[in-house]
């Protein structure tokens, strides 16, 4: 089926709690014990801001399954939801500082038909339109083939124990540039 796509309005944020309950409950658990999903749940989810900021996508399927979601900020907070403390407004200069990739999520019914890739590229366009010439994002152990095979490098691995449980995490980004597609990447 085809995928279309919009920006998200607060209409679409109660479609939005349960693909986000399914994608970190389903696509992490292969990766993770039962304690580092739920854990995961507390340090993710969507961030209303970008919603607010109009940089945050729905994806669907046949043209009215949720699929999908995910956006980019021009704010310093890396990753979180709603309800992860420690976030970071200030606005970011696209001259010295690479946008955010943030918030993605894709249905476990849906994961392998390019909803997560045309995310990444609708963020990416988005971005670089910003003026921005670099992205990163902080991926998950189920998100990483993913972001390797759009051209993402691993800046740094670390751990979130802000739960008190260890969650492995990645920091990765890329260069972009106006009109940049996947098949044009290093």
């Amino acid at each position: 089926m085809a995928l279309t796509s919009r920006l998200a309005t607060p209409a679409d944020l109660p479609a939005l709690a349960p693909l986000v309950d399914a994608a970190i409950g389903r696509l992490l658990s292969p990766w993770l014990d039962a304690t580092q999903v739920e854990a995961s749940r507390a340090i993710m989810g969507v961030d209303t801001r970008l919603v607010d900021d109009g940089t945050y996508f729905v994806v669907f399927t046949g043209g009215t399954v949720l699929a999908g979601c995910g956006g980019w900020s021009r704010r310093a907070t890396l990753y979180g939801g709603d309800h992860t403390a420690g976030r970071d407004d200030a606005l970011l200069d696209p001259a010295t500082q690479p946008a955010r990739i943030r918030a993605m999520y894709t249905h476990p019914d849906h994961v392998r038909r390019g909803v997560g890739s045309l995310v990444l590229r609708l963020c990416e366009a988005a971005a670089a339109a910003e003026g921005f010439t670099r992205v990163e994002l902080m991926a998950t152990v189920a998100g990483r083939p993913l972001y390797a095979a759009a051209g993402y490098t691993v800046d740094e691995e670390l751990d979130d124990t802000s739960t008190g449980v260890v969650v492995p995490l990645a920091r990765m980004s890329r260069s972009i540039a106006p009109g940049d597609t996947p098949a044009e990447r290093p």
